[in-house]
């Protein structure tokens, strides 16, 4: 029943300060155990609450985008009121708190239903007191059989190591992900490729081509380097295996003489760097390289920069964690999903085609 009110506060809302009275509820039941007494609280309005459930949700998502602690009752001023009170840097700090309690859930969750067709591998160096010790975000980006997007894996590492990525791939292993990769894409760093082949022996290898071409070039004269790039892309973007080589032929033959260092980065891997040849041609844009890590951490090294390296490790954790699980919500589907199913069922692919009996007539 109702029994009056509590003493008047003002709630911070969106629209600015509110003048609230709580009613007060007493439980009839007073005689009964105070076990089964039903408490009575209000989901608009808990007790203690000084902004409304809505703002709470909306600082930590401003911080992110770029308002830094000490900005916030400037920055919200003109909507909260002048004095815009409750907005103090500790303020702040204690609704990102709860960016662990989320991080510890997805860090524990199982993976025994889960079965990724395609993964993406990157190491990625920020721009923050954490790197002093040379520490580095490893995150593994996986497709489901939908052809969905996810974060499989995130932790920080010391420097791409073997025993880092390895740490990372077995929790992944040891919390149900049971179903190998059919195919890894990543970058030239060798500590996940030994690692991969401990923990996943049947995945292939996929090497990105963005961090080839830029390895490549770094091999020839800067006048070179747009010259270097197109020969490149007719390895990258042929439209048969058979191409491919001929084209990475041209490129050895052409520079091999005089920049051996250069045709030698690229001819070490070249098992590696033409693996998408044997999956569906729909897919190839998406296994050339590890672009959907590089472009996710484009929105982080913004957010990382703006903190002028005020971040320690924990907190670059969490941050970097906390974008990468928002900018999830707007990641496209691949391309071409419906052959996903015919590579999980192992059918063989042909310079991009489904192999059958048919295309195995014509070859002949």
């Amino acid at each position: 029943m109702r029994h009056g009110f509590g003493p008047e506060r003002k709630i911070q809302t969106g629209i600015g300060a509110l003048d609230v009275q709580r009613p007060k509820v007493r439980d009839r039941m007073a005689s009964c155990d105070g076990a089964e007494k039903i408490r009575f609280t209000s989901n608009i309005l808990p007790k203690w609450a000084r902004r409304s459930i809505s703002l709470d949700a909306l600082l930590p998502v401003l911080y992110l985008k770029g308002i830094s602690t000490g900005d916030f009752q400037d920055a919200l001023s003109a909507i909260m009121g002048p004095d815009a009170p409750n907005l103090s840097p500790s303020v702040i700090s204690r609704l990102t708190a709860g960016w662990q309690v989320q991080y510890d859930a997805w860090a524990r969750r199982d993976l025994s239903a889960r079965h990724y067709v395609y993964i993406w591998a990157d190491g990625v160096y920020l721009q923050a007191r954490m790197e002093e010790n040379a520490e580095c975000m490893l995150v593994i980006i996986g497709a489901t059989p939908e052809g969905k997007k996810e974060l499989i894996g995130f932790q920080v590492g010391l420097r791409e190591s073997a025993q880092s990525w390895h740490e990372l791939l077995t929790d992944i292993k040891g919390r149900g992900l049971s179903v190998a990769p059919e195919i890894a894409v990543g970058d030239g760093a060798m500590g996940f490729w030994n690692a991969l082949d401990k923990t996943f022996p049947g995945t292939k290898h996929q090497r990105c081509w963005v961090h080839k071409v830029k390895n490549v070039q770094n091999c020839f004269p800067k006048q070179m380097a747009l010259a270097v790039k197109s020969d490149l892309d007719d390895i990258q973007h042929a439209g048969t295996r058979a191409e491919a080589d001929a084209a990475l032929a041209v490129f050895s033959e052409k520079y091999g003489v005089k920049y051996p260092k250069g045709v030698a980065c690229l001819t070490k891997d070249e098992e590696a760097m033409l693996a998408f040849f044997d999956f569906p041609a729909e897919h190839w844009g998406h296994l050339r390289t590890s672009n959907p890590i590089e472009s996710v951490f484009a929105t982080v090294r913004h957010r990382t920069v703006r903190t002028k390296g005020a971040l320690s490790q924990k907190t670059a954790k969490l941050m970097v964690f906390t974008l990468i699980q928002a900018a999830s919500k707007k990641w496209l589907r691949l391309k071409g999903r419906n052959q996903l199913p015919k590579v999980i069922e192992g059918i063989k692919f042909t310079d991009g085609i489904e192999h059958t009996n048919d295309t195995e007539n014509r070859a002949a």
